[in-house]
């Protein structure tokens, strides 16, 4: 196990002889300020430069670490990562167990942050490191969470109509509206961090599910390069996948506390229309005609069944929720940003 993964700074220090007096955890290792969370895959060629591009735009306006997250590169990507952390003290390195996704590495590397403020940026070099910087600053401004916006994109124009439409699409599902949701460059406080849950392609909507928890967020251009090495692995099942990410995201932050809304408001409805069909079909059964074969009787009787069914499935989700919120109070609140006590 490598030095970086062994070590944990919120481990208590070693017994030492008695009468040795022990420093203070900061004069062993300097508080971090910045944690750039890199996530990779096959990137062997970029980590080194990407790493000096860091260090110049870092070095002398922060304290900071950047933690690589190899998602299970099958390249020489480790061996440049482990030589990295030899030689520079501020480089940790996780290595994953095989291909998980981006989300599954992000989720790793923010375990791992120990700064006040997290970057994210894309291991290909396309991002200009220069701009987390200016990203920070307009986190100062009051936000929680700043993504990056691409105006000049240097894809081709495939993926940047497709970026569009994915942008507007979830703009109009989710009501967060930023020109470049998926942009890996991005600045977070910590704490926002904290309370992402990311899994499948859930790293596409961080500044959605930041926004469903109360967090502000924001957008600001920044610089984009072509791609230097390696392949984008963009692709349309990617694309698939997101959309269908992006109906779990809708689903989670306007119905994850109260799901009678969404299942009670389709079972009255269709439970509605099925009684409706019944009644008629009770009107002219009064007036002599028979019903016994008509499909309505059928259809009318299911969706009365449905009805229940989505009813019950609501009531369910209710008392799921109402146990997670009993237990949450128990807890840390995560909802509330300031008291002035």
């Amino acid at each position: 196990m490598s030095r970086a993964l062994a070590s944990d700074p919120r481990a208590p220090l070693a017994a030492t002889e008695p009468g040795t007096a022990l420093l203070p955890l900061g004069a062993l290792r300097p508080a971090v300020e910045l944690s750039v969370v890199v996530p990779l895959f096959n990137e062997e060629e970029s980590l080194r430069p990407l790493y000096v591009e860091l260090a110049a735009a870092l070095d002398e306006r922060f304290r900071w670490e950047v933690i690589f997250v190899d998602d299970g590169s099958t390249d020489g990507s480790h061996r440049v990562l482990s030589a990295l952390h030899t030689e520079a003290d501020n480089v940790r390195v996780v290595r994953l167990r095989r291909n998980f996704g981006k989300a599954a590495a992000l989720a790793a590397g923010f375990e791992q942050v120990r700064g006040d403020i997290v970057a994210t940026i894309d291991a290909d070099l396309q991002d200009d490191p220069a701009e987390i910087p200016n990203l920070i600053e307009k986190l100062n401004d009051g936000f929680d969470l700043v993504s990056g916006w691409k105006t000049r994109r240097k894809d081709g124009l495939a993926r940047r109509l497709a970026s569009k439409l994915y942008n507007r699409t979830t703009g109009w599902v989710t009501g967060v509206h930023l020109h470049d949701m998926n942009c890996g460059l991005k600045v977070y406080r910590a704490e926002v961090v904290a309370q992402l849950r990311l899994y499948g392609e859930l790293h596409r909507y961080t500044p959605v599910l930041a926004h469903h928890r109360g967090f502000l967020v924001a957008e600001r251009p920044v610089n984009h390069r072509p791609r230097q090495h390696g392949r984008s692995r963009y692709g349309l099942e990617r694309f698939l996948r997101g959309f269908f990410d992006l109906l779990t995201v809708s689903f989670m932050g306007r119905y994850r506390n109260r799901p009678l809304h969404l299942f009670g408001g389709l079972g009255l409805a269709t439970g509605f229309c099925g009684i409706l069909i019944l009644a008629y079909l009770t009107a002219i059964k009064i007036g002599g005609a028979g019903i016994g074969e008509r499909p309505l009787l059928l259809l009318g009787a299911l969706l009365v069944v449905v009805g229940i069914q989505f009813l019950s499935l609501g009531l369910v989700g209710e008392m799921i929720t109402n146990n997670r919120a009993e237990q949450d109070r128990n807890g840390v609140p995560n909802s509330v940003r300031e008291i002035l006590d």
